[in-house]
């Protein structure tokens, strides 16, 4: 899907560095959230000795019986979603 933005601004300085930079540090913060995630995520795939995408679809489908740990684990997996949309989402970005 192709969206188009378009800003003004009134301020004496140049408006494109700015969302440049502020595109590259929302990268950061999203590349560093999905490292976390990834890591929580192995601390349950460890402990429950199941990869996240078995569970995955066997918590969606019903057959794992859910718990507090399932439910955060499948929190976890949403997350992540979200943010790999978010960070495909902005490498894509272009500041014309």
């Amino acid at each position: 899907m192709l969206e188009q933005v378009t800003v003004t601004s009134k301020g004496p300085a140049s408006i494109k560095p700015l969302l440049k930079a502020a595109i590259q540090s929302q990268l950061r913060t999203i590349e560093h959230g999905i490292k976390r995630t990834h890591e929580r995520l192995g601390e349950f795939e460890k402990r429950y000795q199941m990869v996240s995408v078995e569970f995955e679809k066997g918590f969606e489908s019903g057959k794992i019986e859910e718990s507090l740990d399932f439910i955060e684990w499948s929190g976890e997996l949403k997350t992540l979603h979200i943010l790999v949309d978010q960070l495909h989402s902005l490498q894509s970005a272009k500041v014309k």
